[in-house]
């Protein structure tokens, strides 16, 4: 080996190396883990929320069973008429043209009272976390940790290590309450 290789080779095997100032500077991370489903579920806001939207879905499922029921006794009545031959024709077009304009009338309600029902739920999960964030943070900075994990990221972690009772505690001094109202949606500018 030429001794300009050997000098490379020293150069390189010093820059790869740490020194013993950077080794020093790098100190264990603390890492904090919070379950955020369970701050969500768990929280007073949460759970008030949960209840509220609850009874929207209940009002959804009884209003599809009425729809159902109202449309399956037209359908019903249609049938038998064509059976007996008491609608017959241009009778039994329009009869059936208004069935299928209610069918999809009543289709679109219930698709459109369930997209509201999923946009209140999208809010109140977007006002819990926003109130969470800030108590992760201040938790974080009290424990000195630098990381803070969600639970389901973690394969296996110390009890101790787990801040949601902490993080619900505190969220429910700060958001006792939210609203399962969201704000309007924006309309595409055209």
């Amino acid at each position: 080996m030429t001794s300009m290789t050997r000098s490379a080779l020293a150069a390189l095997a010093l820059l790869a190396a740490p020194t013993a100032v950077e080794a020093q500077a790098l100190s264990p991370a603390v890492i904090v883990i919070v379950d955020l489903d369970r701050v969500v579920n768990e929280s007073a806001a949460g759970k008030a929320a949960t209840t509220e939207l609850q009874g929207r879905i209940t009002a959804l499922q009884t209003r599809a069973n009425t729809l159902q029921s109202q449309l399956q006794a037209e359908a019903n009545a249609i049938q038998q008429g064509q059976a007996n031959n008491t609608i017959t024709g241009a009778q039994l077009e329009a009869r059936a043209k208004a069935f299928g304009e209610r069918q999809q009338a009543a289709q679109q309600e219930l698709a459109r009272t369930e997209g509201e029902i999923q946009r209140a739920r999208a809010f109140v999960l977007k006002q819990i976390n926003d109130a969470a964030q800030p108590v992760i943070t201040q938790i974080m900075r009290e424990k000195g940790a630098q990381i803070a994990l969600a639970e389901g990221a973690t394969l296996q972690h110390a009890a101790a290590l787990n801040i949601t009772n902490d993080v619900i505690a505190r969220v429910n001094q700060a958001l006792p309450r939210v609203s399962t109202t969201p704000p309007p949606a924006a309309q595409p500018q055209r």
